[in-house]
């Protein structure tokens, strides 16, 4: 699976720009980056996304109900977090592919194998 269209839901505008020049090394064509869980509902409303990365934490929420609502509308996505285990993770959510903060290229590459495993 080529990723075209990645949505990054992240909080801090830094990791939001390192994690788009990431995603432009491992060959995704176009980031759309937003901070705030409005602004990610009203982008699926009206753009496709091939996957979505989501931070867990955006201040005084989390990104669980969002996560949620992708499921509903069949975007794939997973978990950005600076925090290595899920198990405070509601349950239905725990196996969703996680990426750690920080990460690099192969972090990237190793989240989108497990994101996509039939093209591993």
């Amino acid at each position: 699976m080529k990723a075209n269209r990645v949505l990054v839901l992240e909080d801090s505008l830094i990791i939001a720009m390192e994690a788009e020049d990431i995603l432009r090394q491992v060959g995704v064509e176009t980031i759309s980056i937003v901070s705030g869980l409005e602004q990610a509902m009203e982008v699926t409303k009206t753009e496709a996304f091939d996957f979505a990365l989501l931070d867990v934490n955006l201040g005084e929420v989390m990104s669980f109900d969002f996560a949620r609502h992708l499921s509903r509308v069949n975007i794939p996505f997973g978990f950005v977090s600076g925090y290595s285990d899920t198990k405070d993770f509601p349950e239905d959510l725990r196996n969703v592919p996680l990426l750690v903060k920080p990460f690099g290229e192969s972090a990237m590459r190793d989240f989108l194998q497990k994101l996509f495993p039939a093209d591993a």
